[in-house]
């Protein structure tokens, strides 16, 4: 029962954001909302004296209050935006001053800057010769403008400015002019860690060449520019972009790799301290994506459980780590599509994989293939039916390529990180790591391109009414209730569980 009240609750919020991101609502219809919830609650605490159901009346006071608290926090949230003085500047040149505050973002040709102008974050465009870095107070001149809406080539159209919305942003100006006019400003920590990754990623730049190195970067920084337009087409159409953007996977081996090495050094309560100050730093590291958070605090709860010695519920986590994250931003569940992707994504991990593994029984676990072969199905009919409506293509290769890529994807990792860190003291010795290095990264580049070249590697398909996802969603979740009913099949009892989301009970 107290599974089932967290679950309807945290899903009740989810509902409240989704609608309070569409429609507005007055006080004083949220307080009667809360009026009622008030009384589910009376009832419940006088339950026993008026011979009614207690179970009910918590749970109907519980939805309530959650599905206001979801309103309530999306409406609050929408009053930082639309109130600035720069709405009647709009479509004009004008000229500003503010501070980059995260991490500039290479483009091919252009250079993207996040900059805080009083109150107001600004996505500002200018030309990629600007030596400019995150703390840097700059002067800008432009013409402002408000984002808008696009049609992709796949003939769906992006909501750009809710997808800056969810990202602070109101306002850009495009091919501006900018001059730094003071160096520092920023948080002295990040700005470190930025110094590392700069220094990090110069030194593999200088032991490995393109594009190998460009995946490096990607699998371990998520630098998904250095690819190049070429690479990065053939990772879409093969449907392993994924490993390249950060997934939960690739957050996953890093905090195993980070908790295998503390392992010999520090106890497990001073462990899980570091681990988790750890992940802390790698996110910060790699820029805080929806997807890196997402995964992140379900590490953490996974490192507490492990320290407490509690049972670790990894769909439990993870309807936590999205009560969280909505928490702080509610516009991720609506204009988000990483945060949609990424839950959905775990999400079938945790339900679905269980149900196909069984079927994939009887095929050997050569290397883990099946393992990957069971993740990558899940994942994918988890995802299909945004996916289909959000972006429009879908990879008829991504099974095959992701299992023939995934096994070498923490290898590669590795190898990238060793040959980095050296590269730091010594050319000369990471040289000698690099040629290893190289031909993993070149395994799953040429991989990613021979699979691209077939005809049939990715399809496009029509336009389609978005009423058509919940619909396929339900009947999903009626198929999936159904095959835990009849099936014996447990949640819990799933390797795919243990190799990607984290143990279902937490140990030392």
């Amino acid at each position: 029962m107290q599974a089932f009240v967290f679950y309807v609750t945290i899903i009740s919020f989810f509902v409240g954001v989704g609608i309070g991101t569409y429609f507005s609502f007055s006080n004083s219809f949220l307080i009667w909302f809360l009026l009622l919830a008030s009384l589910g609650f009376l009832f419940w605490s006088r339950s026993k004296l008026l011979g009614i159901d207690i179970k009910g009346w918590l749970v109907f006071g519980l939805i309530l209050l959650a599905f206001v608290v979801g309103i309530w926090r999306t409406e609050f949230y929408e009053t930082q935006f639309g109130h600035s003085g720069l709405v009647e500047k709009v479509g004009q040149k004008i000229e500003l001053e503010g501070v980059v505050v995260r991490e500039p973002e290479q483009r091919e040709k252009t250079i993207n800057l996040y900059v805080k102008v009083n109150e107001d974050l600004l996505l500002v465009s200018t030309e990629r010769y600007h030596d400019v870095s995150y703390g840097d107070k700059v002067k800008i001149d432009g013409v402002l403008k408000t984002p808008e809406s696009f049609t992709t080539e796949f003939g769906r159209v992006f909501n750009y400015p809710g997808y800056l919305l969810a990202k602070g942003v109101e306002y850009q100006i495009s091919f501006a002019n900018v001059e730094v006019i003071e160096n520092n400003l920023g948080n002295t920590f990040i700005s470190k860690l930025l110094v590392f990754k700069s220094a990090f990623m110069t030194g593999l730049e200088s032991v490995l060449p393109e594009p190998v190195v460009g995946l490096g970067e990607g699998l371990l920084l998520g630098v998904k520019q250095a690819l190049g337009e070429e690479l990065e087409e053939a990772f879409r159409n093969t449907g392993i972009i994924h490993i390249v953007v950060l997934s939960g996977y690739n957050v996953m081996l890093v905090v195993a790799f980070v908790m295998f090495v503390l392992g010999y050094f520090l106890s497990v309560r001073f462990r899980v301290i570091a681990g988790i100050l750890a992940i802390i730093s790698f996110a910060l590291l790699v820029g805080l994506s929806a997807t890196v958070v997402r995964a992140s605090i379900m590490a953490s709860l996974l490192l507490l459980a492990q320290a407490t010695g509690r049972m670790y519920l990894a769909l439990r986590g993870l309807f936590g780590a999205g009560f969280i994250m909505l928490l702080f931003n509610p516009y991720l569940l609506v204009y988000d599509v990483g945060f949609q992707l990424s839950f959905l994504a775990t999400l079938g991990l945790i339900l679905l994989a269980p149900i196909i593994e069984k079927v994939f029984t009887s095929i050997p676990n050569f290397a883990g293939m099946r393992m990957f072969l069971v993740a990558t199905i899940a994942t994918q009919i988890a995802v299909l039916p945004l996916l289909l409506y959000q972006i429009g293509q879908f990879s008829l290769v991504s099974v095959v390529v992701n299992v023939l890529v995934l096994p070498m994807v923490p290898i590669a990792m590795l190898l990238t990180f060793v040959t980095g860190i050296l590269s730091l003291f010594s050319v000369k010795l990471a040289l000698l790591i690099s040629y290893p290095t190289y031909w993993s990264l070149s395994y799953i580049n040429n991989l990613a391109l021979w699979f691209a070249d077939f005809s049939f590697s990715a399809y496009v398909v029509p336009t389609f009414s978005f009423y058509v996802v919940p619909v396929a969603y339900l009947i999903m979740g009626i198929l999936v209730w159904y095959s835990y009913k009849i099936g014996k099949v447990n949640m819990g009892q799933s390797e795919i569980g243990e190799n990607f989301i984290g143990f279902k009970k937490a140990g030392n």
